[in-house]
């Protein structure tokens, strides 16, 4: 989700009703702009800028905590969709692979995965694309005469791209994120954020109340990260560690009553409300327990591991189910009840593709299908290899 090269910094015009975007949330994206007029506080005072060093204005290590070593983006971003990535995989490999229960043990691998993995880390991969897309479309404005356009044709390509990823994986995320994207995010794009922080609480609320959650939570989450988007919170995070500490203290109290109730359904994993309220309230959790791990001393090592395959989120979501299909049949998980299989099959190419994510960023800018990505939106070639000159600026009359 890119709309410049990240070197770059641009000041921004401030939409009526809207506070500074800052670009932050989706695979592949450019740097963060100031706030409208310059001043958060008052006359002359300025949020810090991408171009600044590492903590710009505020000198505190959590603000450059906040941004990776290219100081261009919010690392912990990138580091919160890497961990989405990983939970996702041990709920994607049983289904696809066909594998069986294993009958008489309540306590299996199956049902730990149903009390902490499923339906936790979708709703953090969610609010994530939410929050890319918001801000792509705000980058997109002073280079477009149709920003909406931009956006529109980044989503047609999300929906292709999801569209093959079903032959492999059906109910895969990438389609449904397109055409909520389409139906629901770019006609709220002209609401200001505080009241697409109200509807998306409402299409939530809604979503449990008639479908029980489920991939009905999808158009509220993806419009809650958007309207974050809008506000500017993903570039204010290092400025809010007692509110994130707060927020993780009553998370985790409330995810141990969820669970004690979802352990009352144990069969309905997915397909109750319990269920899904336990998976908003540990998505909480394991959010802002990350956010805080990474404002310590193993946060740069924490970090370096999980954001480089985090800005490869489109690259390795659709590669992880190229592996695990033809890996699952090799090792003999696929239809089968080998639980402890299916996780090392897991593990395994976490860890493959977090070494593969890293190496391929030391020497290109972007993953492979995101730079395709980004190609295919503003339609011209833009340059992969780090050391390739800078490509101009897209013209302001692309549509």
């Amino acid at each position: 989700m890119a709309a410049e090269d990240a070197a770059r910094t641009v000041r921004l015009p401030a939409p009526p009703g809207m506070t500074r975007l800052h670009e932050a949330g989706t695979p592949d994206h450019p740097g963060g702009t100031d706030r409208p007029g310059g001043h958060p506080g008052g006359p002359g005072e300025r949020w810090p800028r991408v171009s600044d060093p590492p903590g710009g204005d505020d000198r505190s290590g959590a603000a450059a905590a906040g941004r990776n070593a290219g100081g261009d983006r919010v690392g912990a971003l990138d580091a919160l969709r890497g961990l989405a990535l990983a939970g996702i995989l041990f709920v994607n490999i049983p289904p696809v692979l066909s594998m069986t229960a294993v009958a008489g043990e309540p306590w299996s691998i199956r049902h730990f995965l149903d009390l902490f993995v499923q339906q936790r880390f979708f709703p953090i991969f969610s609010v994530l694309f939410g929050i890319g897309f918001a801000i792509f479309l705000d980058r997109a404005r002073p280079k477009a005469r149709r920003p909406r356009v931009l956006l529109l044709r980044r989503l047609l390509v999300l929906a292709v791209l999801g569209w093959l990823h079903q032959v492999l994986q059906p109910g895969e995320a990438l389609l449904p994120y397109a055409m909520v994207g389409i139906v629901v995010l770019l006609p709220l794009s002209y609401l200001p954020w505080w009241l697409n922080l109200v509807a998306s609480a409402v299409l939530l609320v809604v979503a449990m109340v008639l479908a029980s959650g489920g991939i009905a939570l999808l158009p509220g989450m993806l419009l809650l990260g958007f309207a974050l988007g809008q506000s500017g919170v993903p570039w204010a995070l290092h400025r809010h560690g007692r509110a994130i500490a707060v927020l993780f203290a009553l998370a985790t109290a409330a995810s141990v009553a969820a669970l004690l109730w979802q352990e009352q359904e144990p069969l309905m994993a997915g397909f109750s409300a319990s269920s899904a309220i336990a998976g908003l309230c540990l998505a909480t959790t394991y959010s802002t327990g990350l956010l805080l791990l990474l404002r310590t001393r193993v946060g740069p090592a924490l970090s370096a591991v999980l954001a480089p395959f985090g800005r490869m989120a489109l690259t390795n979501y659709l590669t992880a189910t190229l592996l695990f299909i033809p890996l699952g049949h090799l090792t003999g998980v696929a239809h089968s009840g080998h639980w402890v299989r299916m996780l090392l099959l897991a593990c395994g190419i976490i860890v493959l593709q977090l070494v593969w994510s890293r190496l391929w960023l030391s020497r290109f800018r972007y993953g492979p299908l995101e730079w395709a990505w980004r190609c295919s939106t503003w339609w011209r070639v833009v340059p992969l290899r780090r050391d390739a000159a800078p490509a101009p600026s897209p013209d302001s009359a692309v549509r």
